[in-house]
């Protein structure tokens, strides 16, 4: 079963991106602290992350950078929400893509399944 790792900064939203992903059969640890996530992952590494854009007292790509500098971590997939439409987020585009941000999707356009669905294509391992 695979671990996903959730941060972000609105915790009933967490939480209930966290229940969705439950029942969909994921291990999953939500948090809305930056360094309680670290330290989660430390205990139990995660498989995928889903990083909010926006937290509280540091962004998103602050954590990832973080994250990104345990080598155990750098190359799980990571999806980054928000509520920033896509032209608003230009300005991230190249620590993004610095950081091998697998996907970024607009938290007001995107459904829990389409999380969901995301999450799926991208653990699902490579056919040749």
């Amino acid at each position: 079963m695979n671990h996903i790792l959730i941060l972000c900064g609105d915790r009933q939203l967490a939480g209930r991106t966290a229940d969705y992903l439950r029942l969909k059969g994921y291990r999953v640890t939500a948090h809305t602290d930056p360094q309680h996530a670290i330290t989660a992952a430390d205990n139990q590494p995660p498989a995928l992350a889903v990083i909010d854009l926006l937290l509280a007292g540091r962004s998103g790509v602050e954590f990832l950078y973080e994250l990104r500098s345990y080598p155990e971590w750098q190359d799980i997939p990571v999806i980054i929400t928000g509520h920033q439409h896509l032209d608003d987020i230009r300005p991230f585009k190249p620590a993004f893509d610095q950081l091998n941000v697998s996907s970024y999707l607009p938290a007001p356009l995107t459904s829990l399944p389409q999380l969901e669905q995301e999450i799926r294509n991208l653990l699902q391992p490579a056919t040749v």
